[in-house]
């Protein structure tokens, strides 16, 4: 399992004062208020960010960082991912997996079949739909509610699905 989980990227700046504007890649972008720090992705060493301030604005929040005071200190961070540890996450439900605990695994069928991998998840209105890459090289899309995924098993590494009618000639 991956330490560091991503909740923003960079998208631009935000005024002249160092604040950016940042595409949320969490279900609930609120979240952000409730954040005092985040991780500025960039090589060769990440950088630890304190939040000074959070705003929102349309789908975008908007940071401000105590590191930064002006937009020529942000400007060259556009695209960069923000991240936090697994220990500043929200708390999941049950039956609930953060997405990059999900790809990589393989999905096996509730027949016993070992179907392929899933290659990623893709977040649509009604439900998540699991992207997966089939034995047979093509790509499936798997409705992510409780009829067609069955059980997801990190220790295993494993998802069992069941195909419903009709799921496969899509």
């Amino acid at each position: 399992m991956e330490d560091m989980l991503r909740v923003g990227v960079i998208s631009s700046t935000h005024g002249v004062r160092g604040e950016v504007k940042v595409f949320p890649t969490t279900d609930d972008a609120k979240r952000f208020k409730k954040l005092k720090t985040v991780i500025l992705d960039i090589m060769p060493e990440p950088v630890l960010l304190h939040i000074e301030s959070v705003k929102f604005f349309k789908n975008m929040v908007i940071l401000k960082f105590e590191e930064f005071n002006n937009i020529n200190e942000v400007e060259k961070y556009k695209g960069r991912d923000l991240l936090i540890r697994r220990d500043q996450a929200v708390k999941l439900g049950p039956d609930e997996n953060f997405i990059i605990d999900l790809v990589g695994l393989s999905v096996v069928t509730d027949e016993g079949e070992d179907f392929g991998i899933l290659k990623d998840v893709m977040k649509t209105g009604a439900n998540d739909v699991y992207v997966i890459e089939g034995k047979d090289g093509k790509e499936y899309l798997f409705p992510a509610i409780k009829q067609c995924v069955l059980n997801v098993d990190l220790e295993a590494q494993t998802i069992m699905v069941h195909i419903m009618d009709g799921l496969l000639e899509l």
